[in-house]
């Protein structure tokens, strides 16, 4: 059976409360702080916030889930990420900046983040703006042009840690029952042991899962599962 790379997909709309934390609850109880849970929006700290692990590790679940729940707030944000082409000028409406995969970015959009970094931190008008980044190294590790590398360490910094094996079969289960699905435990040992076992590959096999029986009127079994792939 062949393995799956694949990127965490947007369809199952990230949230905050979604997110299985782990050994991770430190940085998920500041992004709550950060997009104002339990006080009026806009009380956030300017202070900037940088998130780094390996890929699996939940920063673009995070990420998506704080630019969800400013814009639920009716808030503006700047989103940038390696697959932006063309990055806008810093806006000021906006209430933050988020910037995801930074180690990829290129020297164009380098020069943006740097431009987003410095007119959110210290705007021309208005109250400092917000800013989160991720990365999959640490600030100081960065590939990237030295005055942004340093401005991105200069806030809360959090390690991301990937989740172990029962963590993982508990965000599948979590997954499946916010979609109304039953995964039985033996779709679940197929799949954590003949695909890619990064948290966001599995929740992307999730979603295609869930589109296929819906598409096939069919319940979720490891027969359905390798009808789909060889349907690929």
């Amino acid at each position: 059976m062949k393995q799956l790379a694949l990127d965490i997909g947007l369809a199952t709309g990230p949230t905050l409360a979604r997110f299985f934390a782990g050994p991770n609850e430190a940085a998920l109880q500041h992004l709550r702080l950060w997009v104002g849970e339990g006080h009026q929006p806009g009380t956030r700290s300017p202070v900037p916030t940088y998130l780094w692990g390996e890929a699996g590790s939940g920063k673009t679940h995070l990420l998506r889930a704080v630019h969800q729940a400013l814009s639920d707030q009716g808030a503006s944000v700047g989103w940038l990420d390696a697959s932006v082409a063309a990055p806008t000028e810093f806006d000021e409406r906006w209430t933050a900046v988020v910037m995801d995969d930074v180690h990829l970015y290129s020297t164009a959009q380098q020069a943006m983040a740097f431009n987003w970094f410095v007119n959110a931190i210290s705007p021309a008008s208005g109250m400092p703006r917000g800013v989160l980044a991720a990365g999959n190294l640490p600030p100081a590790d960065l590939p990237l042009r030295d005055d942004l590398r340093t401005r991105l360490g200069w806030g809360h910094v959090f390690q991301l840690q990937l989740l172990d094996e029962t963590a993982r079969r508990a965000v599948l289960r979590q997954e499946a029952d916010a979609r109304g699905v039953f995964l039985g435990d033996e779709v679940m040992d197929f799949m954590l042991n003949r695909f890619s076992r990064d948290l966001g590959s599995l929740m992307q096999l999730l979603d295609q899962l869930d589109a296929y029986a819906l598409r096939t009127q069919r319940a979720i079994t490891i027969p359905l599962l390798k009808a789909m792939l060889e349907s690929e």
